[in-house]
């Protein structure tokens, strides 16, 4: 069986094996789905998704997890909307139906949280209600009534979600249900009970899918791989498919690591659920699958029947079609990173993704210019100048793009192997457009006349508020670069005024390389930007695991040749570090742009994140062809 080949699931038949799971998007109108939800499944569709599985709607109005969470009665017109923009290509929709328990929150609708027993959520230390048997039967209820509103609307079937944010597995474990009654003695009852009822509501012709935690990660009292087993065999002819998941309360970060977790990371949980469910069903293995060759393996040792590869293709929309057309080293990457598409936090931003930003934005895509074939040269060869070139060129102009170092890539070179990746991909795809790429070259002013320019020229190191009294500093870009320079023996400081990625990696590559490293930064945790990419808990068990010493609530003053001097920032007490070098990861400043008329981009207009690289780079080559960027 191939990744690409129609796959028959119920009275369905999907045009390939590849999910596009259920994740928060936080592009809904109030509690509702939206025209931009529709834009964004259908592109997935259009791209040769085999099954969308919608963003979750919750059952009931006691859930509310997040501010545009979607509730399921005010979801029918948008699964309608949904499933007649994916219908021309075949695609399976599924709509997820669930409720967060004790894992929701009270902020938006000001009532005590549902949940199987007292025990306090780990993460917000609310203490929840206890549900009465009066609840249970109105949520079984409010199951059923949902899953009749989204096949009613056009749906295939329904998801239920059982998964880590989910009252049902909460009944399920040991960690939260605490009851004496038949739905504490018997913990799948209520998952039965719920099946039963969504089943009768969707009918024969319905398919019924659930999204199941297998391992919580707590083995002391939560669902374990063995419960799983047991659980999937008698639960598999309720079924019409199974996804296979980890985390939990205790594990908030185990179902969507970033890229310090090896893709695939459920492969092995997902072959022994499979096992047990002896044939049965489907199984779907989840769990940053990001390669298409990675997800065939999966199918041809066994390990699944389809693959959930939602992130891949938030970067890759038609990385299906790609695969399909033979042409799999054109998908665009999935680095993993997090950082636009977990938007599960306190700022709602729309769902997008660092390497492609069109995604959440489709229906504000620029429509296409007639091609003017304009001669452009392009400054810079980061991200955002690759962008820009590969747009261009994609477009019919002609664009040579020029590069001071060896290599194109810039700053992506620096920041660990799938940034690298990443660089490879967008040379890659410039060259295949027919960019001229020159390496090793200082524009003059010569290369400037009669030319179309666009500045990607990057940033320089920016200001340090410490007075150098002779010490030794380098900057974190020459640490983590290929080829680092040599640093001189004795402790490490790193200091971190931002509180980004870039401390934490620093810290981490020199403690790997037996450095004693102390990290410095102003605030009360080390890293706190990591917060919003999920990745800050595991970051300090990293550092913690590594030796590395954390020094908060600290400002350096100045660094000697004798080492360096922080200031507490509340109380004003000065203190000794003992270091033979500083690394710097403060902010940057732009680069100067070898023309004042360039169209610039990325880095040379305020250093960021690849995102904004990347999307500038998209920008400056509308601007350049006179579209309309969003």
């Amino acid at each position: 069986m191939t990744l690409t080949e129609p796959f028959a699931l119920g009275t369905r038949t999907a045009p390939s094996r590849v999910m596009f799971g259920p994740h928060e998007t936080n592009l809904g109108r109030r509690r509702a789905f939206s025209s931009r939800h529709t834009a964004y499944y259908e592109r997935r569709a259009a791209g040769g998704a085999g099954l969308i599985v919608t963003e979750t709607a919750s059952v009931h109005a006691s859930d509310w997890p997040y501010e545009r969470a979607p509730l399921a009665a005010d979801c029918g017109p948008g699964w309608a909307d949904i499933a007649a923009a994916c219908a021309p290509y075949g695609t399976v929709v599924l709509a997820s139906l669930g409720h967060a328990g004790s894992q929701g929150s009270s902020a938006h609708h000001q009532r005590a949280l549902w949940a199987p027993s007292r025990v306090a959520d780990v993460v917000s230390r609310e203490l929840p209600m206890e549900m009465t048997p009066r609840d249970i039967a109105r949520l079984t209820a409010a199951f059923a009534e949902s899953a009749a509103t989204a096949t009613a609307a056009g749906a295939a079937g329904v998801e239920i979600d059982a998964g880590q944010y989910s009252l049902l597995r909460q009944f399920l474990s040991g960690l939260t249900n605490l009851r004496s009654d038949d739905y504490g003695t018997d913990r799948p009852r209520l998952l039965r009970e719920v099946l039963t009822r969504v089943r009768e509501a969707v009918g024969d012709r319905g398919i019924v899918g659930l999204r199941l935690s297998c391992d919580e990660l707590a083995p002391w009292a939560g669902l374990t791989p063995e419960h799983a087993a047991d659980l999937v065999r008698e639960l598999a002819p309720r079924l019409d498919y199974l996804v296979v998941i980890r985390g939990s309360a205790m594990a908030t970060a185990a179902t969507r690591p970033d890229f310090h977790t090896a893709p695939g990371f459920n492969t092995e949980l997902c072959r022994a659920v499979r096992a047990a469910a002896g044939g049965r069903l489907p199984v779907v293995l989840q769990g940053s699958v990001t390669d298409p060759g990675q997800a065939q393996w999966a199918l041809d040792d066994g390990v699944a029947d389809l693959v959930e590869m939602t992130r891949a293709q938030i970067a890759a929309p038609d990385l299906v079609a790609l695969v399909r057309a033979g042409h799999p080293e054109r998908v665009r990457p999935c680095v993993l990173c997090n950082q636009k598409c977990r938007v599960r936090d306190n700022r709602n931003p729309p769902v997008s993704c660092a390497v492609e930003p069109d995604s959440g934005h489709e229906s504000a895509a620029a429509a296409p210019s007639a091609r003017t074939g304009r001669d452009v040269l392009v400054v810079g060869g980061g991200p955002a100048g690759l962008e820009a070139a590969r747009v261009l060129a994609d477009r019919g102009h002609r664009v040579e793009l020029a590069e001071r170092s060896g290599r194109p890539g810039g700053a992506l070179r620096r920041a660990g192997e799938r940034w690298g990746v990443l660089a490879d991909w967008l040379e890659a795809e410039a060259r295949r457009a027919g960019v001229t790429v020159r390496t090793d070259t200082e524009v003059t002013g010569a290369d400037l006349a009669g030319r179309t320019v666009v500045a990607a020229t990057g940033s320089v190191p920016g200001p340090r508020a410490y007075d150098d009294e002779g010490g030794r500093v380098v900057e974190a870009g020459d640490v983590l670069a290929d080829g680092a320079p040599q640093l001189p023996e004795g402790p490490v400081l790193v200091y971190d005024p931002v509180g980004d990625a870039t401390g934490v990696a620093v810290a981490e590559r020199l403690a790997a390389a037996g450095r004693a490293v102390t990290i410095l930064t102003q605030d009360r945790v080390v890293g706190t930007q990591l917060a919003l990419t999920g990745d800050l808990a595991d970051a300090h068990v990293r550092l913690s695991r590594a030796g590395v010493t954390l020094l908060r609530r600290s400002v350096l003053r100045s660094v000697g040749a004798g080492g360096a001097l922080a200031e507490d920032v509340l109380t004003g007490e000065q203190h000794k570090i003992d270091c033979a070098v500083v690394v710097h990861c403060g902010h940057r400043l732009p680069a100067p742009s070898p023309d004042a008329a360039a169209v610039r981009a990325g880095d040379c207009v305020a250093p960021r994140t690849v995102h904004e690289a990347v999307l500038e780079g998209r920008r400056a080559a509308l601007a350049v062809e006179g579209g309309a960027p969003r």
